[in-house]
Parts: C-alpha cells; structure tokens; sequence
C-alpha cells in the first residue's frame, strides 16, 4: 500500500499478552459537565503501556441520557462491554459533552473519513507504534512457535444499530466474503502464515477466535493493529444481521450481481455512503449529501470509555464538508469555516503555514506539527524492471545509483522544500521503526543507512559514471550510454503531482545535468500509471514517498520487492505468484509480455538474496532474531543500493485545530513526537479523535 500522505508493540508473542481487569461497569447515568481547562494530564506524554481497569462507574452524552429516559435505548451499562476498553493516553483533560466538528475531505464518500476512527480494530497502536494495546480484541495468547493465535473478544460488544456482535460477524466475512469465489475480497497478510499459506479460523464461542497457521505467523499482532479495518486496511468484520439478507447463501432470490460494486450487498455494506450501516466507530452515518457534506453523529454503542469512565465520543457529531481544490480549502480554513485539520489530508506544506499564522485571529485556528515520520521526504527510483534492456541494465549498476545521489544538493531541498526541517537521508525505511528504536545498535544501523549516499559530492558522481563508462563520447558535453548511444534519465510521475515533488524533481534535473547527464521531465496521465509502472514502461518515479513502519517485517515492499508497485515491479510480480502453478507457467515467453508481466530475479543478486532473508524471518518467532534479519536486509541497501533515493527524512506534517478544541495532542505528547505518514499506523485514529471535545460545545453547533 502507498504511504501515507502522498497525496500510505512491545506485546509479548505467548501466553497472557494483554490482559484488563475485571472491573463491572455501573449503571450509566448523566452527571454535571466538569470544568475543563489545563491539568496535569493534559501536558501529559505517551500512553499507558498496560491497559487500564474500567472506571466502576460509567457517565453518557446528555443526548443519549435524553433517550434513555425516552424509552428510546436501553441504560449505558448494557450498551457497552462488562469490561470496555479504556484510552490510555497522558496527555487527555477532563473533558465534556456536545458540539460539531467540521472537517473537509476531498469527497463525501473519501476514504480518509475512516482514518479518524479506529473502531474496527482488533489491536491497537500506542505509543506511535511502539506498544501494541487491546482493541475489540480484550487479551490474546499464542503457542510456542506462534502457529496458532487465540483471540478473546470482549464480552457485550454491540453494533451501533444495537445489535450483538459476535465472531460470527468475523466468520461471515471469512466464509462468506473472503473464501467465497463470487466475491473480491482476498486472505490479508495476517491471515496467511510465514509460508505464506492462508490459515484457518474457526470461532469455539461467541467471543473466542483461533487462527491456525501451517506454519509460525509471529508478525500476527502486528498487522491486526495496523491500518484502519472496514477502511484502508482489511475488513475482518461485517454485520452479519444486516448484510446476510443480501447474500445469496442466506437469501436465493439476490441478483446475480449481489458482489459487484453495483450490487445491493456492497451498496449496503458501504458505511461512508450509506447511512445507518451499522458500525464499531465512535460515530456513525447519519445523513449523506453527494458532492456536500456527511454528517456522522455519535455511536451509543460505541465501546470505548475515558479513564473519568465517560463513553465516548465527546462531540456530538462531525460534519464532512467536501471540497477538491486545495487552494479553496485554504481560504475556508482561513476564514474560520472548519475547525480541525489533518494537513497532510488537505494537501498543506510547510509553505502555507505562515498564511495561516497571519489569519488565526480570524479563523481561530493554532497551527502545530507532529512529526511525518517519513524516510525519504519526496523521492526518486528507477524502475529495476525498466522494459529498455539498456537503461534496465545501467540502472541495475549500484555506482549509477549512487553517482546519482552524489550529484544531488539536498541541501537546497531542505531549503527551499523543508524549510529547513528535517534531516538529509540517503533514503531509509521510516526512522520511527522499531528497529531503530532498540538501542545503540538500531541507531547505529539507521545512521549508517541515511548517510550512505546522502554527501554532496559532484566529484565522486563524475568519477563513478567515468568508471562505468557514461562519458561524453561525441562532445557535446553530456554523456553517453558506454556503448555511446544517447543516454536520457527520464522523470517520470503523474501529471497531478503536487509542488513537493515538482519542486524537487526540478532540482534533481539541475544537479544531474550539472554533472553531464540529460534528463527529461515527463508527466504521465494518472490514470494508467500503475499498470504503465507494473508492466516496466516507466523508466521512474519521483512522486512519493517512504514512510514504512513501524516494524520493516510487517510492511516489507519497500525493503523487499513483493509487489508490482516498487522499484521492481515484474520481480515482486512473481514473488507474489510463487507457490503457485503460475510461477512455472510462460517461462518461454518473454518476462515483459506474460500474463502478468514477472521475472525472476538474478542469481546470486540483491533481490534474491532478499527474498530469502524475508522468507526467513517470517518464520522466526524470536523478536531479537527477526532484528538482526532485517538488519542484515538493510546491509544489502546500504551496500547495493540506494534502490530508492531519499531527500529529507523525518519533515514536520502540518495539523491545525480550533483553538477551543481540547485534547488534540501536541508534538511534545507524544512518545515519538508523531508518527503520521504510514497508513499502516493509521494517524489521527491512533490518538483517539473521540477524546477531542470542545471547552464551550454550545458555540460549535453547526
């Protein structure tokens, strides 16, 4: 999956992971609004490492009070778990109840919406990535060689229409979604083992999973924490109560078309587009004008409590406001139209923040940053799978690559790009990973990798193309291909880019024609450009970026081609088809016109040697073992690479939110001041945007 923003743990592998204690509820009931204001929680840093005992007496918004007494839903205590989870973060206020937050997003139906809630989730992510916490998932254990997970769901969890949900809701989406041929959706990597074969899951109990693997899955918690369920990451769950009367093995009179797009099952189950689907989020669709706006209000249901034993969410609702045109959504955050923002969501660079400075009066609006957690900043890579056999085999040549990233002044990216922030990297897998976090070692490691090529040094690039035999053969004062034919670096990237990336790419093309090279910028239609890329017709890509954490095992594509969207897209191509009868098919065809184009990679070489280090630590269920893989992975990078060239790691990523909006956590707050940029540490979900509550909700009803 892409990272994040390009517009993406600590939990032992045995017995008695995660545990809560058995702490009953109390009857819910309505109390005074507390004074909320600055306390010694709210400057408060990280989160809990252990989950937290539920408060003994639990507290409800005044709308739902209003119900209960209605006759309209049942008391709080038998709408949330006997035990529900508690968010563990310092740095929450005592907060209150009401109000709306307008938010924009490009579409009324984007999938960002589900980034602000992590309701679905299994496990959970604290301590940006460093700690893996309970989820709907209450504890979990393995056996010995992690080949078996069983999951403990916690008990009276609801669907906010009000319904139980139970396993069978997951076992619905296994057998009846996931294993059945008619429809799309396809085993995710936590269902499948070391082996890469798919498990088997069975449900003794309404509250008990098992997942049994053929062989060690100890990357398993990982990835259930990650990403956002029944959003960007895999479902794992739909209500099987409302859905099963759309799908045939329930219902013999749906259409034949039950599973497409058009079809009444996905329309139905489809809960950014249609209101009342029943969900696990703290808010729920509530009413949904295309093109307009979404409003969502809160989940009665919703299983999730503050240490003060408040259900929450603390806002009544968030409003949705669609808008496309960055430069609009500008001017509308300026004028004081939307009160919290995500800027990486809203296509906002360190260059608009002096604007918005200059209009906070106005708009009301603090600007703050958390850290992107990035790698790369905007980058570059050649495509290793490049269909012209000629530049296929230059780029494949480490000193090409690295005379590259010698010629490159990042410096001045840092500049006039970064303003400044930031720090020069070769190109790296996220500094925020666990790997780098472990001690001397893994900082010496993360150190070692981002100064590698990263030193401006036109000189040494003059000198490695001469030692390849890229030279001005003819005098015309740019070089040639060693057997003299024309030699032009093609930057290819979608027409759509944005100025981060043209800006860089534009410096790119100075420094590398600085040092004799032509290079060509080519902007490509967007649509089409993956299947151009993964067939090898595009000779680049300088439009994205690296942000892969928190664990380089659980999100590997970047370190290990196995996919077609990287920087060998063939060769991923047939690590994703191998064990299967595919894998031996076409042989005698030429690699780039198969069905789908794939190759195998060279003997002996960078990618092979890769993929066996990745099968290896796949099956390994010691920690401390699979660190010193992906340490010996990263040496093949440092090595042989750069694969993928870097520009400045660790960027600031801009975030704005009312100023009478409260609990939304600073940079200091957090344990490693942010981590936003990788879907798979779904950001701001991590950090709970249902504790965010307004001081005066009676002034930010609309």
């Amino acid at each position: 999956m892409l990272d994040r923003r390009t517009f993406l743990y600590g939990t032992g592998l045995t017995a008695g992971a995660v545990m809560l204690g058995a702490c009953s509820s109390g009857e819910g009931e309505q109390t005074a609004q507390p004074k909320a204001g600055k306390s010694a929680a709210s400057s408060g840093k990280g989160s809990e490492r252990k989950p937290l005992s539920p408060p003994k007496k639990l507290t409800e918004a005044p709308m739902l009070a209003d119900q209960v007494k209605a006759g309209k839903l049942p008391e709080l205590a038998k709408r949330v778990p006997s035990s529900p989870y508690v968010v563990p973060h310092k740095w929450l206020e005592p907060a209150k109840y009401g109000g709306n937050l307008n938010i924009l997003v490009p579409e009324t139906n984007d999938l960002q919406i589900l980034e602000y809630m992590y309701g679905h989730s299994l496990l959970r992510f604290l301590n940006d990535a460093l700690d893996i916490g309970p989820g709907l998932v209450e504890n979990f254990e393995s056996n010995e060689d992690a080949s078996e997970w069983t999951l403990h769901f916690r008990k009276g969890l609801h669907w906010s229409d009000g319904q139980p949900w139970t396993t069978a809701d997951i076992m619905f989406w296994w057998e009846d979604m996931v294993l059945n041929t008619e429809h799309t959706e396809v085993p995710p990597d936590e269902a499948k083992s070391g082996k890469g074969t798919v498990m088997k899951m069975t449900a003794p109990d309404e509250n008990t999973l098992v997942l049994t693997y053929d062989a060690a899955a100890p990357l398993t918690p990982m990835r259930l924490a990650g990403y956002v369920n029944r959003g960007n990451g895999s479902t794992w769950m739909e209500p099987k109560h409302y859905l099963k009367q759309y799908h045939p093995r329930y219902n013999k009179s749906v259409a034949k078309n039950w599973a497409s797009a058009d079809g009444e099952f996905e329309k139905k189950r489809n809960q950014v587009q249609t209101p009342g689907c029943p969900v696990m989020t703290g808010w729920v669709l509530k009413s949904y004008k295309e093109g307009r706006q979404a409003v969502w209000e809160r989940n009665p249901y919703y299983w999730v409590v503050d240490r003060e034993g408040r259900q929450l969410p603390n806002v009544d609702q968030i409003t949705f406001r669609a808008n496309k045109d960055v430069e609009v959504g500008k001017l509308q955050i300026q004028q004081g139209k939307v009160d919290y923002v995500h800027g990486p969501f809203t296509g906002l660079t360190l260059g608009d923040v002096s604007g918005f400075k200059q209009t906070q009066k106005r708009s009301g609006m603090d600007t703050f940053f958390w850290d992107s957690g990035t790698g790369t900043g905007s980058m570059f890579f050649f495509n290793y799978d490049y269909e012209d056999p000629k530049m296929r085999a230059l780029v494949r040549k480490p000193k090409f690559r690295q005379a590259l990233s010698y010629a490159y002044k990042r410096e001045d990216a840092r500049k006039q790009i970064y303003f400044n922030t930031g720090e020069l990297s070769t190109g790296t897998m996220s500094p925020k990973a666990k790997e780098y976090q472990s001690g001397a070692e893994g900082q010496k490691i993360y150190k070692q990798w981002r100064d590698s090529y990263v030193k401006y040094d036109p000189a040494k690039a003059k000198a490695l193309l001469d030692e390849l035999g890229v030279k001005d053969t003819n005098g015309d004062g740019k070089r040639e291909m060693p057997d003299g034919s024309p030699l032009a670096i093609r930057l290819d990237f979608p027409a759509d880019t944005g100025d981060e990336h043209q800006q860089k790419n534009n410096l790119l093309k100075r420094d590398w024609e600085a040092v004799g090279l032509t290079v060509k910028l080519n902007p490509v239609a967007p649509e089409g450009y993956g299947d151009q890329w993964a067939n090898g017709r595009l000779a680049s890509q300088c439009a994205w970026e690296v942000s892969s954490g928190p664990d380089h095992l659980a999100q590997v594509a970047w370190m290990v081609p196995v996919e077609s969207s990287r920087w060998a897209p063939l060769e991923g191509q047939m690590y994703n088809l191998r064990g299967t009868p595919a894998e031996k098919e076409q042989l005698d065809v030429d690699p780039f016109k198969r069905t789908p184009p794939r190759m195998a990679p060279e003997k002996g070489g960078p990618i092979e040697r890769l993929w066996k280090l990745y099968d290896q630590a796949k099956l390994e269920p010691d920690e401390i073992k699979r660190r010193q893989i992906a340490f010996q992975m990263v040496k093949i990078h440092i090595d042989e690479g750069p694969f993928f060239m870097g520009t400045i790691a660790n960027t600031p990523a801009v975030m704005l939110t009312h100023k009478d909006l409260r609990n939304v956590p600073r940079k200091e707050n957090l344990a490693q001041g942010g981590f936003v940029n990788p879907w798979q540490h779904p950001t701001p979900a991590v950090y709970d945007p249902e504790t965010y509550f307004w001081q005066n909700p009676d002034k930010h009803t609309t």
